[in-house]
């Protein structure tokens, strides 16, 4: 434990979490959030939502001193992959799947009050661009067509939980070119695919009327106050305060 206390927010999910500090959306968050919040990197490469249930207490102990102010959630799209004929794989029929991401909102949402929760819906995939993506009788192992079905599941179940929910499936597809630019392998997010994604949960964390607010630029930064310390100004005469400044790109992100 450290000496100074802040927010925390955790990401929880597969793979699309788990690389998410690679040039990604959970590397931008932790930018912005530098003197916010702690972003907490909670990321399984290739868990489905079966998997994540049996961690949950143990990610997210009910008993702890301090509970997370937000967790944004993301399973669906290995629990969409194409089912195995001898029960293995990641795949997790459609019905199950909404069954967990419900028991997955309703602890979350249980830890406290203060606990808010984000779901990422299913984001698209470029089938073509896809290693091996195929069984040994020729069937796709994941298409863009489960994806969206797991991705309305998704939307419906956050609506049914009164969870926060965001489209990915249908945000990554309004960029042109989508396919070309939005994803290292097919499946995973490149650079201008996390952008995305960091947009859009910035824009529900910027709108959203929850007390106290979890928006960046709304959240105190950490030692905030004056000091003499601070790079001087051109004037030669005061202080330039950076504690609310988020280098390089500042204004990108309202």
């Amino acid at each position: 434990m450290l000496g100074t206390a802040r927010p925390l927010f955790v990401l929880f999910g597969s793979s699309i979490v788990q690389y998410s500090f690679y040039e990604g959306w959970g590397a931008t968050l932790s930018h912005l959030y530098a003197r916010k919040a702690d972003i907490v990197l909670r990321g399984y490469a290739a868990w489905n939502s079966r998997r994540a249930l049996e961690v949950l207490d143990v990610i997210f102990p009910k008993d702890t001193r301090e509970h997370p102010s937000l967790v944004v959630v993301y399973f669906g799209g290995n629990d969409s992959t194409l089912p195995n004929t001898n029960g293995l794989g990641p795949h997790v029929p459609l019905e199950e799947y909404k069954q967990n991401m419900r028991k997955i909102a309703i602890h979350i949402k249980g830890l406290s009050k203060k606990t808010r929760t984000i779901f990422l819906t299913t984001p698209p995939i470029n089938e073509a661009q896809i290693h091996d993506n195929r069984n040994s009788q020729g069937v796709p192992l994941k298409t863009n067509e489960a994806c969206r079905i797991y991705a309305e599941a998704c939307l419906e179940v956050g609506q049914e939980m009164n969870v926060t929910t965001i489209d990915l499936w249908s945000a990554i597809q309004k960029k042109e070119n989508w396919r070309d630019v939005c994803f290292i392998d097919g499946i995973h997010l490149s650079i201008e695919g996390s952008k995305i994604v960091s947009k859009e949960i910035l824009k529900v964390l910027k709108e959203a009327e929850w007390e106290p607010s979890l928006y960046w630029r709304s959240m105190p930064s950490e030692f905030k106050e004056d000091s003499p310390y601070d790079p001087i100004s051109p004037n030669g005469n005061t202080t330039i305060n950076l504690s609310d400044f988020a280098f390089p790109n500042n204004d990108q992100w309202d």
